[in-house]
């Protein structure tokens, strides 16, 4: 099965299972482009009784259209998106001309 793309102008949603999802926010800039993807939730559900508990979530999935304040929380597990595990890739573009 080959994957499904959808692209907007600041965020890309992957599907990459049916139901699974890998968001990755684009920055780009004349030196570099960084590219953040969301994964596993680390919400401690237990911080109250002082122990320590995930939910088992493993990607983050937007609970609605791009731009919309429930695009910001996770379908899977109803978490805000920064409980999700942030991972950055920066990718360096150099540019130079031999004259």
């Amino acid at each position: 099965m080959k994957p499904k793309e959808d692209e907007s102008d600041h965020h890309k949603a992957k599907k990459v299972f049916a139901g699974h999802f890998v968001i990755k926010e684009k920055k780009k800039t004349e030196l570099h482009e960084e590219v953040v993807k969301y994964k596993e939730c680390r919400k401690n559900h237990a911080a109250s009784l002082g122990r320590y508990a995930v939910d088992g979530c493993c990607e983050f999935m937007p609970a609605g259209e791009e731009g919309s304040a429930a695009a910001l929380s996770c379908h899977a597990c109803s978490c805000h998106r920064n409980f999700h595990k942030r991972e950055a890739e920066i990718e360096l573009q150099l540019h130079f001309s031999l004259s």
